[in-house]
């Protein structure tokens, strides 16, 4: 996601926009139980199947499916198409954050706090079906403008409030390394990350966001993430929700 997207952000409950028209079009969804975010490769062989499994998890209104593809299987011969040094950055950070320096694809992350094979489907199952967000994110859509609202917890500790940005299916022709001669269909597949406010347990916080600067594509969505940070490591995800255009 490009810098100009944060000129268009406004944040906080500081600044008030009158949120005038109809209802923009679009699907959100609030409150889910699970976030799972993949650690993929189009050059990872033992890769497919988790990718399916990813995208029978979007298909659920209480999970947040997000695939975020990694650049260090490049080497082998096939650049991914979406791969990105940040998420395999933000895998290593996953891993320093449990004491670990091993990372590996496919792996799924659960609300940011446990990581599991990602092809291991009774594994994956498991760790969503036990999986719980102790926030609402609420979204509420009026003409061009998108209202966030995280209320306060005093429970919990603050958290940084992220904008994830994703295509929800993109079709590849894979030519070279592990996967080659295969066309793969790839769902939640992340375009790009940026903070957009904090979220203060004692206050709560409230976003606006502007549609029209996110990019209102066909097969395009975003989610809000509400997640600690520990000594600059991610730490647990708190809250989430997601809009499809």
């Amino acid at each position: 996601m490009s810098a100009r997207l944060l000129v268009g952000l406004i944040l906080g409950p500081a600044i008030s926009l009158a949120l005038a028209g109809a209802p923009a079009a679009g699907d959100a969804r609030e409150n889910p139980k699970a976030v799972v975010e993949l650690f993929t490769s189009q050059g990872c062989a033992s890769c497919p199947p988790a990718d399916a499994l990813l995208t029978s998890l979007a298909q659920r209104e209480d999970v947040v499916a997000l695939a975020y593809h990694v650049d260090y299987w490049d080497y082998i011969g096939w650049e991914d198409t979406f791969g990105d040094k940040g998420f395999s950055d933000r895998q290593r950070a996953y891993a320093r954050s449990w004491g670990s320096s091993r990372i590996f694809t496919p792996q799924m992350v659960v609300n940011g706090a446990e990581g599991v094979v990602g092809s291991r489907r009774d594994a994956v199952h498991d760790a969503v079906t036990s999986a719980q967000l102790p926030l609402a994110v609420g979204l509420e859509a009026h003409g061009d403008m998108l209202r966030v609202v995280v209320p306060a917890d005093p429970g919990l500790e603050d958290a940084v409030i992220w904008l994830v940005s994703y295509l929800d299916r993109a079709d590849v022709v894979i030519e070279r390394g592990e996967n080659a001669g295969k066309t793969m269909v790839y769902t939640q597949v992340v375009t790009g990350r940026q903070i957009v406010g904090m979220w203060e347990a004692e206050a709560g916080a409230e976003i606006k966001l502007p549609l029209t600067e996110l990019g209102q594509a066909d097969h395009a969505g975003f989610a809000v993430l509400v997640q600690q940070e520990r000594n600059g490591l991610p730490g647990p995800i708190l809250g989430a929700a997601a809009y499809s255009f």
